[in-house]
């Protein structure tokens, strides 16, 4: 059962790193001058809840499809996080790309955006950093 163990210890991590990240760079986005602090709160829960839940989703389906022998298996460990980060990078990039788009949400000028893709720097590297750091504690910890 130490998959176990491993999936709510990075799930657990997840939300304290997505939260602390959504705080960071919420002024990058509009809803620091334009939103009220209640409407801010409400971001900030509402994209770590989402950041969980692709964590989650992500490393789920990185288990089912390249992950036998998970966590224990070394080699396996590592293609199953680069999966999960694969996976957690290609969907950050289309909802921020779509959800722009949309207008859901704005970013402000302070908002670094990566050209060629037409997203914001800051959530492309949230996810290009936190889900491997902490894939990489958790097996260096053995959890």
């Amino acid at each position: 059962m130490r998959w176990q163990v491993t999936i709510r210890n990075y799930l657990l991590a997840s939300a304290v790193a997505h939260l602390t990240w959504e705080i960071v760079q919420l002024p990058l986005y509009t809803i620091w001058s334009e939103g009220t602090l209640g409407e801010q709160v409400f971001a900030i829960l509402h994209c770590t809840g989402g950041d969980v839940i692709i964590a989650g989703m992500s490393l789920v389906l990185a288990i089912v499809f390249a992950g036998t022998g998970w966590p224990e298996d070394r080699q396996t460990y590592f293609r199953v996080a680069l999966a999960a980060v694969v996976m957690g990078v290609v969907y950050t990039v289309y909802s921020e790309w779509t959800n722009t788009a949309k207008g859901s949400w704005a970013y402000a000028r302070e908002m670094p955006i990566v050209p060629w893709l037409n997203v914001g720097l800051t959530p492309l590297l949230q996810w290009l950093l936190i889900p491997p750091a902490l894939l990489y504690v958790l097996r260096r910890r053995g959890a």
